[in-house]
């Protein structure tokens, strides 16, 4: 308790704000644990280096894995198979000081299999000034459907760079749930109107750690400091549940992935409890700056898995950003999907 209350302080919550924020993380906490369970792998069983050769450093147990990031690469992992549906999720750790320009990405896709269909699920963290609380977002395509992206931004409650804290991504047939630890932040439920926007062919994990300096923090206003690296990133405890599947062989895989299907529905972090909707309700109401169900001016029609809270409404502009609480600044509305895993060193240095 004393650790949540210090850092909730140091975020600039007040007591009352911070004394309801602890309930609720407390009952979550309390009446859940589903995540206490999980069946963890080591690195070598189930991912494979990506690219930054060097700046991948394997724990000596073989249980983690840190990424860096330096004036001359980035660095990457990626699961040794696809998945049909999975649950996906390691305890990670984020840079520390001053981190502005640099995005780590926990996410999955099949963009080097169907590049001009890919689905993917993003965690992307978006670096912060020192001091500041750090900012993410989430995402979601279907079927290529990079014009139409799904980005909710929101705030963290804790610093990342201080302790491990737990990511996951649940995804099943009919929906997806996004938790950080074991909180509920985001579900996005299938419907028939998303038709191929619903992410719907087997997938690879991708963990990556690059430099975004021309979108990431504010929009591009503050760059990489290379006066500062390394950056670290920190991954352990990875679980990978799903079940492994060739991407070409689309008919069999939905007959061959039923029974590990009807296992992913059945565990509790697949089950959305009244406690965990109202956690979830919370965080949403207190630290989600941005969500494109209000963006009119990207959607003057909500995508159809939308559900349009008319309370929730009223604390957005037309843009989907906050009328009070904060200073967000301007992005870009660009659509054009942005690649996290750089070409070259060279390529990746000609932005910075």
């Amino acid at each position: 308790m004393d650790d949540l209350l210090r850092c909730c302080y140091g975020f600039g919550f007040g007591a009352s704000k911070t004394f309801a924020l602890f309930s609720i993380f407390l009952l979550i906490s309390i009446t859940n644990a589903a995540f206490n369970n999980l069946t963890t792998i080591p690195f070598n069983q189930g991912y494979s280096p990506l690219f930054g050769d060097g700046n991948l450093v394997r724990s000596p147990n073989g249980k983690g894995v840190r990424l860096l990031l330096d004036r001359f690469t980035g660095s990457g992992f990626i699961s040794s198979n696809l998945y049909k549906h999975g649950f996906f999720s390691a305890n990670i750790k984020l840079p520390s000081d001053y981190t502005a320009g640099i995005c780590v990405a926990f996410y999955t896709s099949n963009g080097d299999v169907f590049e001009k269909s890919h689905d993917e699920l993003d965690f992307e963290f978006l670096g912060n000034l020192e001091g500041k609380p750090w900012r993410f977002q989430t995402n979601l395509y279907g079927n290529g459907s990079t014009n139409r992206g799904r980005e909710e931004r929101y705030r963290l409650w804790f610093d990342p760079s201080k302790e491990f804290h737990r990511y996951s991504i649940l995804w099943t047939a009919n929906k997806t749930i996004f938790y950080i630890d074991e909180v509920p932040i985001r579900e996005v439920v299938k419907n028939d109107a998303m038709g191929g926007d619903y992410p719907s062919k087997p997938m690879s994990l991708y963990t990556t750690i690059w430099d975004a300096s021309n979108w990431a923090t504010s929009g591009g206003r503050y760059k990489v400091n290379y006066k500062y690296a390394p950056f670290v990133a920190e991954f352990k405890d990875l679980v990978l549940e799903g079940c492994p599947t060739d991407p070409i062989e689309q008919v069999s895989a939905a007959d061959a992935c039923a029974e590990k299907d009807a296992y992913l529905d059945s565990q509790d972090y697949a089950i959305m409890t009244r406690k965990r909707r109202q956690a979830m309700r919370w965080f949403r109401q207190r630290f989600m700056y941005y969500s494109y169900c209000y963006d009119t001016l990207r959607y003057p029609v909500p995508p159809p898995e939308c559900v349009i809270s008319r309370v929730e409404k009223q604390r957005f502009k037309d843009t989907g950003r906050l009328r009070f609480g904060g200073s967000h600044h301007k992005q870009s509305r660009q659509s054009k999907r942005r690649s996290r895993i750089p070409i070259s060193s060279s390529a990746s240095n000609s932005n910075m």
